[in-house]
């Protein structure tokens, strides 16, 4: 009896090592998983922190060209359009806003005429696993930020006089009187465009 307790022992062994070996190759298996959904997760937040950022700087360029303008409603139309300035230019900020997120630009431009789309690369690879050939991947990722004007205006019909300029009528039903003699407090550039991710 005690030898046959002894080879029930010795056939259990095989199956332990084995059950074992199974789960720690589930754990590495899991864990490359993670690594690489981090990265990724990593790879889409620089893309949407540089998109963001080049169309903050979009804004900002516009809002100085109205300030720029505001004597001239005529002016004001092309200007909260978009269409006196180029996104392209601000692509310089999603260059900088990839680099704080250990990402690299990839291709950046214009989509439509507020809209600017950034695809980023990220600087670390996904590391070395079990999986061959991941030790050198890096993440892609894309993203589209818009530029949407909050307030709308009526340009005068016919000539307008230097001491009149149209009333901003903006989202959450704020008004800005502007007075042509008094222009030292004008909207802030969020009281005039929201930006955001496009959905």
């Amino acid at each position: 009896m005690p030898r046959r307790r002894h080879g029930d022992a010795g056939q259990a062994f095989p199956i332990y090592i084995t059950v074992v070996g199974g789960l720690l190759f589930l754990a590495f298996a899991y864990l490359a998983v993670g690594q690489a959904a981090a990265n990724r997760n990593g790879a889409q937040t620089a893309a949407d922190a540089a998109a963001l950022a080049a169309a903050q700087d979009g804004r900002e360029r516009m809002v100085d060209l109205w300030v720029e303008n505001v004597l001239d409603p005529a002016e004001w139309r092309d200007i909260f359009a978009g269409d006196l300035i180029g996104l392209e230019e601000s692509c310089w900020r999603a260059e900088e806003l990839a680099a704080d997120n250990d990402a690299g630009v990839l291709s950046c431009g214009a989509d439509g005429t507020l809209g600017v789309t950034v695809e980023v690369q990220t600087d670390k690879t996904v590391g070395e696993s079990i999986v061959p050939g991941t030790e050198n991947d890096r993440s892609r990722a894309t993203a589209t930020a818009v530029i949407e004007p909050r307030c709308t205006f009526e340009l005068p019909v016919g000539e307008a006089g230097d001491d009149e300029l149209p009333p901003l009528n903006c989202e959450g039903g704020e008004e800005w009187s502007l007075d042509p003699e008094d222009l030292e407090v004008l909207p802030d550039p969020e009281d005039l465009f929201d930006v955001h991710l496009a959905d």
